[in-house]
């Protein structure tokens, strides 16, 4: 089991940028599958983005598609999520989340975080 913990929230205007870090322990994330998934109020988590062990391969959402980047530095064993262009509706709790296989589905991810608020104003 990897322990996770997410920072980087905060409030921002319409706009802005920030970056989502969620720092790993217990395990080497270098053998996992890194997600992040996000929920509003009166929502279902939803899929933002995912990236493979190696990080050869990355999946993004489409409504964050060319917004947001995710990274990994697997030696720091951290996961970062780069928002840029934010708008009000990216207004949710952001989770980092480990599995074994790369996907969009949170019912395989196996780990999560507590999550990080991000608010977004107009």
């Amino acid at each position: 089991q990897v322990q996770l913990v997410e920072s980087g929230g905060g409030l921002v205007q319409a706009g802005g940028s920030l970056r989502l870090s969620c720092a790993a322990s217990g395990r080497m994330i270098s053998g996992y599958v890194m997600g992040w998934f996000r929920q509003a109020p009166g929502k279902e988590r939803e899929f933002v983005a995912a990236m493979s062990w190696s990080g050869g391969l990355t999946y993004y959402a489409v409504s964050v598609k060319g917004r947001f980047t995710i990274s990994r530095d697997n030696a720091k064993n951290t996961v970062y999520l780069q928002m840029n262009s934010l708008k009000p509706e990216d207004t949710a709790a952001y989770y980092c989340a480990a599995g074994p296989v790369t996907s969009t589905a949170a019912r395989t991810y196996t780990d999560w975080g507590q999550g990080t608020q991000v608010t977004v104003s107009s």
